[in-house]
């Protein structure tokens, strides 16, 4: 007897009717059915190459600076009665009166694992992979919801293209700005499939944009628009259908649930704002409402949407890890390949509507053009320096973009060409081996994975041992003052150095100015103060070395002799540039704030480019210990 496996059977193939429809769709259907296998298994695959990159940097010691100290800070306090109830600082007012980003929710997130990890620095970096992998899940149920097997295949090729394009350095650390990149995603699959009729969807989307939202204020709009809308259209068609049995729609219990959860995600935000005043809502409103500089406005919005949109920029991603964070540093590239591609997607969407294809495709092209009118928007918004880091999520979107012109795509062959080898399971395989050849890419990219901000961390790194010990041997159990005369960036170190002597066991402070990026709590007037520990770099280390009432515990030059020489050219040029420009005011920076120089509006591209190279150079470093009335050069 012979098995006739084109109709799964052991039956006699002889007089047995054949299935109505093809295997390959009955195996589509099997994994449809099964995300309790489907989507873990998926979710690991799709993020090995974080795990990876995860597994390499353990074995590196790591001392976070500025926002990452100040982070590492926060995940300390959950828990206790200094609990955050705001976000990160942000360019966002002026000091000391700072404001923040909107909400508490990747602190409170992120905390129990940095627990479990162990509560070192690596622990933050491995509790951003887990949140990255629980996102990644959520977008991978999304869809598996929807589309199936085809589409998990095609969202885990999107998440290796996402990973790749954004560098493994970028998607291991905790910073704000790229902590909510993957939950981006997540909004827009969300969003996508509340429109799609799925209105249980709301639960992941209220969550992945409150995260956004309230972790990075960019996401604010954006996020707070496509949640909103797709409220509001899930609400609409429950209120106005009659119930059935059978109908989803007219399920209220979704919107409930939603504004619940929206409720209890907001809830830190909302008490800050009760107990404080003013409120750091009110601190964005004002902010934002009147900002000190003019917005870059809709046509360079515009300008940088398209550029956001270069196709030319995928296809380097195979070979150049981290092109979408290359491609942020130049917001004035070319745009000829984004109107292309937006001109296409515009194509994509007519015939989606013009056709009978499938409504859940007409429903992501809706989505997708929403967010790309949100972001047109936010962009617009910007204003100072085009930071590449404020639009990187426009990579995740684009990525989207690419899958629905080739679902259209697909949807018109298959509709009109019905014989080409186009059928589910061809598609599955398609997206399992693009998703491959970057996901290989990634892990053997791994073993390259750099901390962030490594350089200054090094020096640093060099300087606590010594500090440490230096105030051990001093018997000093009191509150420690810890100040700065940075010549080139702006205190970053000086951050770093309160959070290594807070784990060390010291009561480390900084003055009242700097209450917010240290929160209220590290603060201490100079006369509470045991001691003072002054973090000193370039120009303003011989007026250190001539005080008399301060002891030098440690000095580190991160440059060699070749590094020092290099300098001091660049320094000549520098100083060259800037006088031929007419900026002779800006001079004295060159020596004493550098970063601030650099990120000067009036500067020239030239000069933009030499202080840059200068500050990843770095300048002698040391750290000085004196008496708590000992004041900085900066402040004499």
């Amino acid at each position: 007897m012979m098995v006739d496996y084109a109709t799964r059977s052991n039956r006699p193939a002889t007089g047995i009717p054949r299935p109505e429809r093809p295997v390959k769709e009955i195996m589509v259907d099997h994994f449809r059915g099964r995300p309790r296998l489907v989507v873990p298994i998926a979710t690991v695959i799709a993020c090995s190459p974080l795990i990876a990159a995860l597994a390499w940097l353990s074995g590196r010691q790591w001392y976070p600076v500025l926002d990452l100290a100040m982070t590492e800070f926060r995940l300390r306090d959950v828990g206790t009665s200094e609990t955050p109830l705001i976000g990160l600082p942000g360019r966002i007012g002026e000091l000391p009166e700072q404001g923040s980003h909107p909400g508490p929710l990747s602190f409170w997130m992120l905390a129990p694992l940095y627990r479990v990890f162990g509560s070192t620095a690596w622990a933050m970096e491995a509790a951003t992979v887990v949140i990255h992998m629980g996102w990644t899940a959520l977008a991978l149920g999304i869809v598996h919801r929807r589309r199936g097997a085809v589409g998990v295949a095609a969202v885990v090729a999107v998440i290796a293209v996402v990973i790749r394009g954004m560098g493994l350095t970028v998607m291991v650390q905790p910073w704000n700005p790229y902590l909510p990149l993957i939950a981006w995603l997540v909004v827009i699959l969300a969003t996508w499939a509340v429109l799609d009729g799925d209105h249980w969807m709301l639960m992941p989307l209220v969550a992945a944009a409150s995260f956004a939202a309230q972790t990075h204020i960019p996401y604010l709009t954006m996020a707070g628009t496509l949640g909103a809308v797709a409220f509001v259209i899930a609400a609409w068609r429950a209120r106005r259908v009659t119930p059935t049995p059978d109908d989803r729609n007219a399920d209220s219990r979704p919107i409930v649930w939603t504004a619940v959860a929206f409720g209890v995600l907001w809830v830190g935000t909302i008490v800050d704002q009760v107990v404080r005043d003013p409120g750091n809502l009110r601190r964005l409103f004002d902010h934002f409402s009147s900002p000190s500089e003019d917005a870059i406005g809709f046509v360079s919005g515009f300008r940088l949407l398209l550029r956001h949109l270069d196709p030319v920029t995928f296809l380097r991603a195979p070979i150049d890890q981290g092109v979408f964070l290359e491609s942020g540093f130049d917001p004035d590239g070319p745009i000829v390949g984004g109107l292309l591609v937006l001109v296409l997607f515009i194509g994509a969407i007519v015939v989606s509507w013009r056709r009978p294809l499938p409504d859940s495709l007409r429903h992501l092209h809706t989505t997708l053009a929403l967010a790309l009118v949100v972001s047109w928007i936010s962009m617009s918004r910007i204003f100072g320096l085009r930071w590449f880091y404020l639009t990187l999520w426009a990579w995740i979107t684009t990525t989207v973009i690419f899958v629905a012109i080739g679902w259209t795509a697909v949807a018109l062959l298959r509709q009109y060409r019905p014989k080409l080898p186009i059928d589910p399971i061809r598609q599955i395989i398609a997206g399992a081996v693009l998703g491959s050849l970057f996901i290989a890419g990634n892990v053997a990219a791994a073993v390259w994975t750099g901390h962030p901000e490594e350089e200054l961390g090094e020096t640093l790194g060099e300087l606590t041992g010594p500090t440490v010990q230096n105030l051990t041997d001093r018997g000093v159990t009191g509150k420690v003052l810890v100040d700065f005369d940075d010549s080139y960036f702006f205190g970053s170190q000086a951050f770093g150095l309160v959070n290594e002597l807070e784990r060390a066991g010291f009561h480390a402070r900084m003055i009242s100015f700097w209450r917010v990026p240290v929160t209220a709590s590290r603060v201490v007037e100079p006369s509470e103060a045991a001691i003072k520990v002054v973090l000193v770099t370039g120009g303003f280390l011989d007026d250190w070395r001539d005080e008399p009432l301060a002891f030098e515990v440690a000095a580190v030059d991160p440059r060699d002799d070749e590094g020092r020489a290099r300098f001091a050219e660049l320094r000549e040029e520098l100083l060259v540039e800037l006088e031929e420009t007419g900026l002779d005011d800006l001079v004295p920076l060159v020596d004493t704030n550098l970063f601030g120089l650099n990120v000067d509006l009036r500067i020239s591209d030239r000069a933009r480019e030499l202080s840059g190279e200068m500050i990843a150079l770095g300048q002698e470093t040391a750290v000085f210990v004196a008496g708590p009335e000992v004041v900085p050069v900066t402040r004499r």
